[in-house]
């Protein structure tokens, strides 16, 4: 999928891309929480921000899915907000990558864009991630973070997050992370009961649970909570 999309003075979009490998398949429909639902291995998209227009990229990367996606997205009018969250499931050996560029232009813009995944497995996931932020685009606030889970010795994950700013008056900022599960806090809850996988899956779900923060609140937000835990428990 290609598109080229402009946001028009004070509109908004909403985009939730569903990749899933294999036979498996996303049960909401082709509308989610005020999302219009997009399904495909493949995403490449340019989108333009007019003066206070707003948009939300939501991304779900399921297991067995194998996918490159790719984003532009230029601040051009004044005021605009951009929010992008993103969450990739990787158990075995998938090998999605993500680039993601925003470019604020104009003054008083905002983005935000917040990755997380679990990997497992011989899965690879690549994430490349830049803010530019340019002389007029003062005001600015900008913040970008990917954090990653390990599983298994052999899973990767290679992330570069960037900055450019050549503006003064802004807040940005920008970070990642990858790290495995906590042993003390599985110890914790092994010594009240709770079993070794069974406490595994909740902090997986713990870790993940940022993301679902940037859908509102929906009839249907509980069901995909439950989908994604249901998700983590059969792959993971």
């Amino acid at each position: 999928m290609t598109d080229n999309i402009i946001i028009p003075a004070g509109d908004s979009s909403k985009l939730l891309l569903v990749s899933a490998g294999g036979n498996a398949g996303f049960p909401f429909g082709k509308e989610f929480c005020g999302y219009s639902v997009l399904t495909d291995n493949d995403f490449s998209c340019r989108m333009t921000l007019s003066d206070n227009a707003s948009a939300e990229i939501l991304v779900l990367i399921l297991p067995g899915a194998d996918s490159r996606m790719d984003f532009r997205i230029d601040m051009a009018g004044a005021g605009a907000d951009f929010r992008f969250g993103g969450l990739y499931l990787c158990p075995d050996r998938e090998s999605p990558m993500i680039n993601a560029e925003v470019v604020h232009k104009m003054r008083g813009c905002s983005s935000r864009q917040m990755l997380k995944g679990i990997v497992s497995g011989n899965a690879k996931v690549r994430f490349h991630g830049k803010i530019t932020v340019a002389p007029d685009a003062q005001k600015t606030e900008a913040y970008q973070e990917n954090h990653s889970l390990l599983l298994s010795d052999n899973a990767i994950v290679d992330t570069s997050p960037q900055l450019e700013i050549y503006a003064d008056d802004v807040k940005c900022s920008h970070g990642a992370a990858i790290g495995k599960l906590d042993e003390n806090e599985q110890f914790y809850m092994r010594s009240r009961g709770i079993p070794e996988q069974e406490a595994k899956v909740l902090q997986m779900i713990s870790f993940i649970s940022p993301v679902m923060e940037f859908l509102p609140e929906c009839d249907d937000r509980a069901a995909m909570s439950e989908y994604l835990e249901q998700t983590i428990r059969t792959a993971f």
